[in-house]
């Protein structure tokens, strides 16, 4: 019997998710994917999400689920936060902050600005 406590504590230790995989699953159990891309690359109007900074990232999250939104346009995240407990939030901004492509295995590349003097 102590044989079989131990080999189940061993194959659950190798096969437990690491908290980029849980915020990935979490991610797209969400639909984050719907509005922020695939590759939280941002689409239309939705921000990019890929590899920004963790701690700014669980800020907003944490301001949605208490109701609170900036603008009208981040109204519609407090609908998708409410029910995030610490531990998803971790795991969400921990797969945002070290995203990496499962094709390409690169980070989001953010150098291309959209505003700016043009570099003239």
């Amino acid at each position: 019997m102590r044989f079989i406590s131990i080999l189940f504590l061993l194959s659950s230790l190798l096969f437990a998710k690491t908290p980029y995989e849980l915020g990935k699953d979490l991610y797209i159990a969400k639909a984050c994917y719907s509005c922020h891309g695939h590759k939280a690359e941002g689409m239309n109007t939705f921000p990019a999400l890929a590899n920004r900074a963790k701690g700014y990232m669980a800020y907003k999250l944490k301001r949605f689920r208490s109701k609170k939104a900036d603008t009208q346009a981040q109204e519609m995240m407090i609908t998708y936060s409410v029910n995030l407990s610490d531990a998803d939030i971790e795991n969400l901004t921990t797969f945002m902050y070290e995203f990496v492509d499962d094709d390409s295995g690169e980070r989001y590349d953010d150098s291309f600005q959209t505003h700016g003097d043009g570099g003239s």
